[in-house]
């Protein structure tokens, strides 16, 4: 099984690259499953349906959320029959709408998408992500143990901590959140695919795709700023493809997918 994994889109700079170059990643690599990270798709904050349904509609399978999932109010017009949306698990079971993971038929075989958010410097007291996901993935592994990960968290510890807490028993975690893609992939000895964070796919020439002038007078004055998405720059899109042997769910391979104006795209 080929998983297909595209990190943090970001406003409608975001939304045009996936538009531009998803069709085109999924022809080359050609995945049985598309996962997309949407929690900064809408306006940079959140998601709502129209843009739910685009990137359905551009190829994605499953779209994966994270902190900002609340931040637009549109969400709660689609999340209670939107099926391929998986927000994170931890949030309150009793008090949120929504689910925090779903199961995929791949031929046939099956593959669970769990969305998890972490603790450390991420401003929400969620539940602790570690002993929350052990008991979900202890039931999925009764049917299948191909099980993917898209862990929204700040920093590397806590994301390279569940990889190895959780090495052996699913087929891949894989950070979001920071929107730098960093460079540690690689397969855990028993079996799980990591890497710290896919990157974002967004305003190339934004600070983490926000306005430069707006990051930048918040760090001069110290003073509250709003943030607003930088529009008027080029794409950048980040991903990583990862192979999984699907009868054990173990990983095989994980490669990452950089396209910007200093990585351009060139079709096979």
């Amino acid at each position: 099984m080929r998983i297909l994994f595209v990190g943090d889109v970001m406003g409608t700079v975001g939304q045009t690259a996936i538009d531009e170059y998803l069709p085109k990643l999924k022809r080359r690599y050609k995945p049985q499953v598309t996962i997309v990270n949407g929690e900064n798709a809408t306006r940079g904050r959140g998601i709502n349906q129209q843009v739910y349904k685009a990137l359905l509609t551009a190829g994605a399978d499953v779209v994966t959320m994270g902190n900002h999932t609340w931040d637009n109010n549109e969400i709660f017009d689609l999340i209670g029959e939107a099926k391929k949306l998986v927000r994170p698990l931890n949030f309150p079971a009793a008090t949120t709408p929504g689910v925090g993971y779903t199961v995929l038929k791949v031929n046939a075989v099956q593959l669970a998408v769990i969305n998890l958010q972490g603790n450390v410097f991420m401003g929400q007291n969620l539940a602790n992500p570690f002993t929350t996901v052990q008991p979900l993935v202890d039931e999925l592994r009764q049917t299948t143990p191909n099980i993917f990960i898209d862990f929204h968290a700040e920093t590397t510890s806590e994301k390279e901590a569940l990889a190895w807490y959780l090495d052996g028993q699913v087929s891949a975690v894989v950070g979001t959140h920071t929107h730098v893609q960093t460079s540690d992939e690689r397969v855990l000895p028993a079996g799980t695919a990591f890497l710290s964070d896919v990157g974002f796919t967004g305003p190339y020439n934004g600070i983490l795709g926000m306005t430069r002038e707006n990051v930048l007078e918040r760090f001069l004055t110290q003073m509250p700023t709003r943030f607003n998405v930088q529009e008027d720059s080029p794409a950048v899109l980040s991903g990583c493809v990862i192979d999984v042997n699907e009868r054990n769910g173990h990983a095989q391979k994980i490669s990452r997918i950089l396209i910007n104006p200093d990585h351009p795209y060139f079709d096979d």
